[in-house]
């Protein structure tokens, strides 16, 4: 009977502890919205003035890759003590 005990938790306290994860998913994915919104809107707006379309050549597509890897990147190292 005692192993039970040991092993049941209530399941409040994990409602608790997981609130803070929610709320960090729900500010960063309304964030990266609006950053994808607004580039999408700066990238047309320069494309109206030239009077061309959008296009985006595979290099430059390879370039903002690796750029936003390294933007990830320091997100990740945001937390960390040196």
């Amino acid at each position: 009977m005692e192993e039970n005990a040991l092993i049941e938790q209530p399941e409040t306290s994990l409602l608790v502890d997981d609130s803070w994860k929610m709320r960090t998913l729900v500010i960063g994915a309304a964030l990266g919205a609006l950053t994808g919104l607004g580039a999408a809107f700066l990238l047309t707006r320069r494309a109206e003035q030239k009077g061309e379309a959008v296009s985006i050549t595979a290099g430059q597509g390879l370039r903002l890759g690796v750029l936003l890897a390294g933007v990830l990147r320091s997100i990740l190292t945001l937390g960390e003590e040196k």
